[in-house]
């Protein structure tokens, strides 16, 4: 079905409750909604990473949002499955409303549906072997070269040690952490890093933290090429791959680190041309 190109997160969220997208959302009921608070502690790392999630079920296909320690109360999955996706579309909590397009977006076109989607298994195994695999798909969309400076908005180390694998300067930002496993200080500033970047790579948790349309505006303004890893939202970034994400690994719920099994996730592509030059030193 056409639809417009959305060009920021309301934008979309008002095309689906218009029915731009297909069937309309008071038509779709949440059957099961979950609130989950993880940690992870890599083995030979230093960092213990906290996440909390919100997904929602709807039909066939999960909706997922991480969000900020105390931004959601668990009680709010008590009374939330029964509600129509449009009730929760249009709620005040940002991680609510994107767990719900999430999950009606995932609802109305699966990833695994998805013709332009690479399908990527993650092997079983550990922890590491897994986060190691999905990492090295993520970095596998960044297309740069040696000098070339990537701003990483959420930090993830081992994407650290893959844009400087690559030959890239490595601009971290994140709102929790204040190194990298190297040392590298990581600032909270996200304008510092995007004004020097030839290139950015954010995560899913920029939909709910409210830095998404910023980062997409800047990176559409500038021609930067944006590759987006999303947990968070996956099905929401993926909206906006003719509209400034050029690259997205999508990694819909159950998540890597909730299994010892293979699991898939799916990289998508716009073909942008030619890789990211550095400047010459």
């Amino acid at each position: 079905m056409p639809h417009p190109t959305p060009q920021t997160v309301a934008e979309l969220t008002d095309a689906v409750l218009s029915g731009a997208y297909g069937p309309d959302p008071k038509d779709l009921a949440v059957t099961s909604a979950f609130w989950l608070y993880h940690t992870t502690r890599l083995a030979g790392a230093q960092v213990t990473y906290h996440n909390h999630y919100l997904v929602l079920r709807a039909g066939h296909s999960f909706g997922a949002c991480s969000f900020e320690a105390g931004e959601l109360a668990p009680d709010f999955c008590e009374n939330a499955s029964g509600h129509s996706l449009d009730t929760l579309l249009r709620g005040a909590s940002a991680p609510v409303r994107v767990a719900a397009l999430d999950a009606y977006l995932s609802q109305v076109r699966p990833h695994r549906d998805a013709t332009e989607a690479e399908p990527v298994t993650l092997p079983a195994g550990t922890p590491e072997v897994r986060a190691a695999a999905r990492d090295a798909s993520i970095a596998g969309l960044l297309d740069i070269e040696p000098g070339a400076a990537v701003a990483l908005i959420g930090v993830v180390n081992p994407l650290v040690a893959a844009i400087h694998d690559r030959g890239g300067v490595c601009l971290p930002c994140d709102l929790n952490l204040r190194t990298t496993a190297w040392g590298e200080p990581v600032t909270d500033d996200m304008t510092e890093v995007l004004k020097e970047a030839d290139a950015v790579v954010a995560t899913g948790m920029t939909l709910s933290n409210g830095t998404f349309d910023l980062i997409l505006e800047h990176c559409r303004e500038q021609g930067v090429p944006l590759v987006v890893y999303a947990q968070s939202g996956s099905a929401v970034a993926r909206a906006f791959l003719p509209a400034g994400v050029t690259a997205l690994n999508a990694e819909p719920f159950p998540f890597s680190q909730f299994s010892a099994d293979e699991t898939v996730m799916y990289r998508y592509r716009t073909g942008r041309p030619g890789p990211v030059a550095g400047e010459e030193e």
